[in-house]
């Protein structure tokens, strides 16, 4: 089955989580990071099938522009990760995502 990565970077932290909440609650998907980018930028990244990756990020770029002040610095989404990106990047399913997974 195709699964996507889709991820969301903001400048401050209420974009982020704003995002990530309508991201899962938009779509089947799994939040697989959710990190501190740099000065102040924060990411989320979800993975699932494609078909589920495209209105969750839809949903989540969405809920972030409504944020006061969110600025979101960059969106995308890589369909079909090769393996060799799933082992460099922390994108992956861990532990604590796997039961969460669709």
């Amino acid at each position: 089955m195709p699964e996507a990565v889709g991820v969301i970077q903001t400048l401050g932290f209420p974009g982020v989580l704003a995002a990530a909440d309508a991201m899962v609650k938009a779509a089947q998907v799994t939040l697989v990071q959710f990190d501190l980018a740099e000065r102040g930028e924060f990411m989320v990244s979800i993975r699932g099938r494609t078909s589920e990756v495209v209105p969750a990020m839809e949903a989540g770029i969405a809920a972030a522009e409504k944020v006061f002040g969110c600025t979101i610095i960059t969106h995308y989404i890589v369909p079909n990760p090769p393996e060799n990106l799933e082992a460099v990047m922390p994108i992956d399913y861990t532990e604590v995502s796997q039961m969460f997974r669709p």
